[in-house]
């Protein structure tokens, strides 16, 4: 399908609401600075970095997180490490490089990414764009019935004096993350069973699960790694998976461990503690742990039907990004899932930018409604399901995206060493962070122009 665009306006700049300052906020809001557009970023913590700016206290929040309004944005756990290696990471033009007296591990700690993300915000002033501690409750439209660039009413609320503002945007980007909202199964006895039960959005640290029997629910990165760490203070850990065909290294991991066991889903929990699963086996445990993923949610925007949530899909939104509907003026930046983020991020962000200053355009509200007709057909062709619409699994997406800015395509040692690490986290999950065989790819990688021309002292 070839997609036609109408000729562009006069360059022009807008009031633009960004929402969040994690990496997907900071980034556009550099880009829609270097547009000329006049930009505020609400954060509603006190610092930048959104998922990454790590919280330790979660006392206070609900251990399923079944309040409407969550107190914790940040689900990052105190030994969290990426599962890509840091060259691959940075922006196109802020490499993620070492820096001395820091963590300097490939696989660096959360804390390594948050202080680039607070490096990216210092050198491209953004800090003065940003006012933190402040949670927006409220974004619709001023005009719905104006066909052409619709206005927005953003409702703030300053966390610490309680002072509500309101205020109208020419446009607002949308950029909350998706890491935030605990999505829980639906499992028979639920609600009976009285011991401890938590979404892995509040776990930390291991300590206080120390000589217990804890049930981890849920086989994707998080639920293995957590029961990799759990099974050296618990006295048993039992991995429920919706499959039993696991990895070749989490496998060698269960047999190394006598107290880590692998079982099918769960089919029901009984009050006298017992968890019993698919197979007839059962466990009598203190904890379950849920790591059962995320619900993409925005409690704050009011946009009369034109952009929902049904079963984790976020839309219609044309390329993850735009309502046809509501499009320039209401777009999302950071909703896609398993693609090389920091710069998909960037090219979303270029492109909202030079559409709100007139420099480029859209194609037509029906070129884009077909257009999402037909990704959502290829993916139910694809048996993926409605949930899964935003897990992109494929570099040639990101390419395919950068062309409509003319935006970089993603350099092939970026793709390499991504494949790399997935492949080498399925042979050696226990330690592929610190362990790898593509050591001539890294040194090529690091005679690329964009770390040596680029990187920062």
């Amino acid at each position: 399908m070839v997609l036609v665009t109408t000729e562009p306006i006069k360059s022009q700049s807008k009031t633009v609401c960004v929402i969040g300052a994690g990496p997907s906020g900071l980034v556009s809001a550099r880009e829609l600075k270097r547009e000329g557009h006049k930009v505020v970023v609400m954060e509603q913590n006190d610092d930048v970095g959104g998922q990454w700016l790590y919280q330790p206290n979660v006392e206070e929040e609900d251990p399923l997180g079944k309040t409407k309004a969550l107190k914790i944005h940040s689900s990052v756990y105190s030994s969290l490490r990426l599962d890509s290696p840091r060259e691959v990471m940075g922006f196109s033009d802020f490499p993620f490089t070492t820096k001395k007296e820091r963590d300097t591990r490939r696989f660096p700690g959360h804390e390594e990414l948050w202080l680039y993300l607070k490096d990216f915000c210092q050198v491209f002033g953004l800090r003065e764009m940003i006012r933190f501690n402040v949670r927006v409750e409220f974004v619709g439209m001023v005009n719905d019935d104006d066909d052409d660039m619709k206005r927005w009413m953003v409702k703030s609320v300053e966390k610490k004096s309680s002072e509500v503002m309101e205020e109208v945007f020419d446009a607002v980007v949308v950029a909350t993350g998706h890491y935030s909202y605990p999505r829980l199964p639906s499992i028979k006895g639920m609600d009976v069973w009285k011991r401890k039960q938590l979404h892995s959005h509040v776990y930390r640290v291991p300590d206080p699960f120390r000589d217990e029997v804890v049930v981890v629910v849920g086989c994707s990165m998080s639920g293995q790694d957590l029961s990799i760490e759990l099974v050296k203070v618990a006295n048993e850990v039992h991995l429920s998976a919706k499959s039993l065909d696991i990895s070749s290294g989490l496998s060698k991991i269960i047999l190394k461990h006598q107290n880590f066991h692998l079982h099918p889903q769960i089919e029901s929990l009984e009050e006298d503690g017992r968890v019993i699963f698919a197979d007839g086996s059962c466990v009598v445990a203190d904890t379950i742990l849920y790591c059962t993923g995320y619900w993409y949610k925005y409690p704050f925007l009011e946009s009369k039907g034109r952009v929902e949530v049904d079963d984790n899909r976020v839309g219609p939104l044309f390329e993850h990004t735009f309502s046809p509907w509501l499009s320039p003026s209401l777009s999302f930046v950071g909703i896609p899932r398993k693609l090389i983020g920091f710069p998909f991020f960037e090219s979303q962000a270029k492109w909202i930018a030079k559409l709100l200053s007139g420099k480029t355009c859209l194609p037509s509200f029906d070129q884009m409604m077909q257009s999402i007709s037909d990704f959502y057909s290829s993916r139910e062709a694809n048996g993926i399901p409605k949930r899964n619409t935003h897990d992109i699994c494929d570099f040639n997406y990101s390419d395919k995206y950068a062309d409509y800015i003319g935006f970089p395509h993603l350099e092939e040692w970026r793709k390499e060493l991504c494949k790399s690490a997935i492949v080498n986290s399925l042979e050696i999950l226990e330690t592929y962070r610190d362990s790898w065989d593509n050591d001539e790819l890294l040194q090529q990688t690091l005679q690329d122009p964009y770390f040596t021309q680029l990187s920062t002292p």
